[in-house]
């Protein structure tokens, strides 16, 4: 081979290899920004089902495609510097009130096993003040539509719907549901 030839080869493979690195970091760009996203967790007011320090991932787009459920764990802007990681309790029509240490939704007493087997393991103790809608930021009857009622699973120490009120639909970032650090700590939640 020339001088002349190899210099043109190795011009495209590095043309190749050029054009590969930007697709990539193309894909991983529109990834973060649309789809996916990594969330650490701080503090400890989604104890004992998220650990301060946890690593997830956040699904950006889960609710473009369908509405929050009961008891998913959503991330959401509570300020345009912080968001928050809390379990959604209410939805849109729903009355929420606990008394006595029990979830009521519509008046039907719900249990909490995400909370109760999670606590045996730990030896927390789920405990909630007495509250209804109308005691919250707005004092509602029920809540209304574009809005979710969170809780964090640690309600003695969780900045929450109680005391930053209902939270727009438009504030949440997405649904977390993976654990991916620490390793030992990996797991599927929310199910």
């Amino acid at each position: 081979m020339t001088e002349k030839s190899n210099r043109k080869k190795y011009r495209e493979e590095w043309l190749g290899w050029g054009k590969t690195i930007l697709i990539a970091l193309g894909l991983a760009f529109i990834i973060r920004t649309f789809l996916f996203a990594p969330i650490v967790v701080e503090g400890p007011s989604m104890l004992p089902t998220l650990h301060n320090g946890d690593q997830m991932m956040v699904n950006k787009i889960i609710y473009d495609l369908k509405d929050p459920k009961h008891f998913d764990i959503v991330v959401f802007h509570a300020s345009s510097e912080k968001d928050f990681i809390k379990r959604v309790i209410g939805l849109p029509g729903d009355h929420v009130e606990v008394r006595n240490n029990i979830l009521y939704i519509n008046e039907k007493e719900i249990e909490q096993n995400f909370l109760k087997g999670q606590a045996n393991k730990t030896q927390v103790k789920v405990y909630t003040n007495n509250f209804t809608l109308e005691d919250l930021p707005g004092s509602y009857r029920k809540i209304p539509e574009d809005y979710v009622l969170v809780l964090g699973d640690n309600r003695e120490n969780s900045m929450d719907s109680r005391s930053l009120g209902l939270i727009p639909m438009d504030q949440i970032v997405g649904k977390t549901s993976l654990i991916y650090w620490p390793f030992e700590r990996m797991q599927l939640i929310g199910k």
